[in-house]
Formats: structure tokens, sequence, C-alpha cells
């Protein structure tokens, strides 16, 4: 089991910055690779960037993201975070954390960014 914890929510006006974490708890050895997910109302759940941990740490990004989102990791915290810059109003949305294992994968609850002037 893995238990995961995000934070860092919030409302920013646009081209403002956050940082999201994700704290991972449980059987955290057995994480495979880790990720980010959005999902706005009306819309469909989205990758935002996902993190392979058994391949050196490669990154994927969504098109969408690339250049003003940074994920990152601090091992002895067994912390993700998502730095968030030139904040837009599209990227309003529940943010997710994803940990995928060999034994399934685990959500965290979600975090609220909202966008807006």
């Amino acid at each position: 089991q893995v238990q995961l914890v995000e934070s860092g929510g919030g409302l920013v006006q646009p081209g403002g910055s956050l940082r999201l974490s994700c704290a991972a708890s449980g059987s955290i050895f057995s994480i495979n690779g880790m990720g980010w997910y959005r999902q706005a109302p009306g819309k469909q759940r989205e990758l935002v960037v996902f993190i392979n941990l058994s391949v050196g740490g490669s990154t994927n990004y969504a098109d969408s993201v690339k250049g003003r989102f940074t994920i990152s990791r601090d091992n002895a915290k067994n912390t993700m975070y998502l730095q968030m810059n030139n904040l837009k109003p599209e990227d309003t949305a529940v943010y997710s954390c994803n940990a995928e294992t060999d034994y399934g994968e685990y959500w965290g609850q979600g975090t609220q960014v909202t966008v807006s002037s």
C-alpha cells in the first residue's frame, strides 16, 4: 500500500506560480513511477507530467505545460514536487498525485488549483 497526500494548491493570478507537493508513505520501495494529473470541470483527467523512477528518472511532460512546469523530488522526504510557473487560466483544475507499482496504482486526494484574476 502507498499513501499519497498532496498540498500546495490555491488561487493565483495569471502569470503567477505555485508549487504542489506530494508526500508518499507506506511501501514506497515498490514505486516504479510517479506523476501529476489534472482534471478540469467537464473534462477528462489528463497527464501533466510523469517521472519513470526505474529508468533513470526520465520525464514526460504534456505539451501544454512544457517550459512552465517542472517536476522534482526529495528522496530524503519521500516527496515529489510540481513547480508551476507562468500559470494560465486553462491550468485551472484539480491536480492529483499518482504512484505506479508492480501491484497497482495509487492516487492522492487531489488539490485545487485556480488561476484567475
